[in-house]
């Protein structure tokens, strides 16, 4: 990065339940009550529950340790297999049937670490999506794919009765002390919907990785590729795999306008989802970054230079960024107060305010609240 620093049936089994997930609208509760929900993911049913990121890495344990405790090697071999899709399903977010549809020798592409789902039409409109994942998970599935037991069947290896892959997935959760519905591969498939709109990834990238058509897209201003989108999709597998921080307070758009004056120039970023953003940096780092409109970008804004204001109007303030949005959390302590504060996008921002503004903004779980910051404050991040 270059930074601007200025086949049984079994009785007890659960009934399968039809896959209600639609990206505009959200209106679904989440089984961990802390964990907050993102804004328009999915619309579920208020029974329908998920595991958490802390859950969904007990069970993936959970997976690894039961895939290599049998002595025996076909038995291992075809534990493995179950793993390899239970390790698709929880990082790329795809249905089982798409996962069982997969050839891997031709729809895993390793040296650009992506998986294609769907099918490929020469002569007419494809179905197909490709989904990133990280270099580490693309090097463990690749040396899954090596084991001698599939050599046989590079093709057809996940050609695998979907009954009997619930009932393992089922096994797994049980195994985990959770629900067995709980270990579903749908559940698992909307838990990692929530894990990535938590970890601030835009909703765009959520809904393309999803396969679901993005209308957030569409409305925006500037055009996003499908390489733009894998680029943003990069950075957020990459930068999970490596257990880094949440990165808070980061837009990615593309740059749409850029006046440049004698030291300074202004530069305003359009995002995925059509908002903007204004940022000033010095004639210097915009060349030196190679800056130019329609560059693909990631703005960031440190928590304490975000201010907030409690208004149902618009504030009349010199802050050129400002943002509509909700408080959904606070975090005391004894000399800051962190704020929380989802955007009308999805996107959450951080502010940290001293015990003394805390006070005076008298703000609460579920206000309504102005969230902005100045164009200085922002620092601009390219490839």
């Amino acid at each position: 990065m270059i930074s601007d620093r200025n086949p049984v049936k079994n009785e007890n089994m659960p009934k399968r339940k039809s896959e209600n997930i639609n990206t505009s609208d959200f209106t679904g509760s989440h089984a961990n009550a802390n964990l907050l929900n993102p804004a328009r993911i999915y619309a579920v049913h208020q029974e329908t529950r998920c595991l958490d990121p802390t859950q969904l890495a007990r069970l993936e344990d959970q997976f690894r340790s039961w895939s290599e405790s049998s002595s025996r090697p076909d038995m291992r071999a075809s534990r493995k297999r179950i793993l390899l899709m239970f390790l698709l399903i929880r990082y790329t977010g795809a249905r089982l049937n798409e996962v069982l549809a997969l050839n891997p020798s031709r729809d895993i592409d390793a040296s650009n670490g992506i998986v294609r789902f769907g099918k490929f039409h020469a002569t007419e409109s494809s179905t197909q999506r490709e989904v990133q994942i990280s270099s580490e998970l693309m090097s463990e599935i690749q040396e899954i794919l090596k084991d001698a037991a599939f050599a046989d069947q590079p093709g057809s290896l996940l050609g695998v009765d979907a009954a009997h892959v619930r009932r393992k997935f089922y096994g797994r959760s049980v195994a985990c002390g959770f629900a067995q519905d709980l270990g579903s591969p749908n559940a698992i498939r909307k838990a990692r919907a929530v894990e990535l709109m938590c970890s601030n990834m835009p909703l765009p990238v959520v809904q393309r990785i999803l396969g679901h058509s993005t209308p957030n897209l569409t409305a925006s201003l500037m055009s996003f590729s499908d390489e733009d989108i894998h680029q943003v999709a990069r950075h957020f597998v990459e930068r999970e795999s490596r257990r880094k921080t949440s990165a808070r307070n980061t837009f990615f758009g593309k740059i749409g306008k850029i006046r440049k004056g004698d030291i300074q120039s202004q530069v305003d970023l359009v995002t995925l989802a059509g908002d903007q953003v204004a940022t000033v940096i010095t004639n210097n780092s915009l060349e030196r970054m190679g800056l130019k409109v329609g560059s693909l970008v990631a703005a960031e804004v440190k928590a304490p230079w975000v201010m907030l204001q409690k208004t149902q109007t618009k504030p009349l303030c010199t802050a050129e960024n400002l943002f509509p949005g909700k408080v959904t959390r606070i975090l005391r302590g004894k000399l800051t107060t962190e704020f929380v504060v989802r955007i009308q996008d999805g996107t959450e921002l951080c502010s940290v305010v001293t015990e003394q503004s805390r006070r005076d903004l008298a703000l609460s779980v579920e206000d309504d609240v102005w969230i902005m910051f100045n164009s200085f404050a922002v620092v601009l991040h390219v490839d």
